[in-house]
């Protein structure tokens, strides 16, 4: 890689379960839906699992200048989509999405584009991936792996998607062309 991620390990990382690198066979890309990457750090270090002491969180965050942090080691199994987390990563790109009425059912649009950088800096770790880890295949949304639906915040009789990221405005059809990946067959696990 030209610029290589910026290790800073999440203060629980080491209590993360531990795993192979073969193991890993999935790439899920996420958007953060926050509106800066410090704000997804402070969520990221959030203690949310009592009984291990860990989080929820991806591997890497991609801001959107195209700079890229690693807060969880690829060893470990990192806590963010539900049903697939110990084949996978999880790549978070900083990107508003949904905030800060994420589940408001008047404000589920999604219209912060993805920059350029980001989006560059993205494919480049997914070349890196792919050509470092030998079981990595397959490469799915956020939104294609948790189809979950809630009642919304303003409405309880009204229903919205948990989980909408990357969301419309990710350019699949453009990162696909450019990275090794082939998107994941129809998911197969909801909620």
């Amino acid at each position: 890689m030209t610029r290589p991620p910026v290790s800073d390990p999440l203060p629980y990382a080491e209590r993360l379960d531990a795993r192979p690198l073969d193991a890993i066979d999935l790439v899920v890309i996420h958007c953060t839906e926050l509106p800066d990457l410090a704000t997804a750090r402070e969520y990221g270090e959030r203690v949310l699992h009592a009984g291990s002491g860990t989080g929820n969180s991806g591997h890497f965050y991609i801001d959107r200048d195209g700079g890229v942090q690693q807060w969880v080691p690829l060893d470990r199994v990192a806590h963010h989509v539900h049903g697939h987390n110990r084949n996978s990563i999880g790549i978070e790109l900083v990107n508003r999405g949904r905030f800060p009425d994420w589940l408001d059912s008047r404000c589920q649009s999604m219209k912060e584009p993805y920059p350029p950088a980001q989006i560059d800096a993205l494919v480049e770790l997914l070349r890196h991936l792919a050509a470092t880890l030998p079981g990595l295949r397959h490469v799915a949304g956020h939104d294609q792996l948790d189809r979950g639906w809630v009642n919304a915040s303003d409405d309880a009789g009204v229903q919205v998607r948990r989980k909408q990221d990357p969301g419309p405005l990710f350019p699949w059809d453009a990162v696909l062309a450019r990275i090794g990946l082939s998107p994941l067959p129809e998911a197969t696990t909801s909620g």
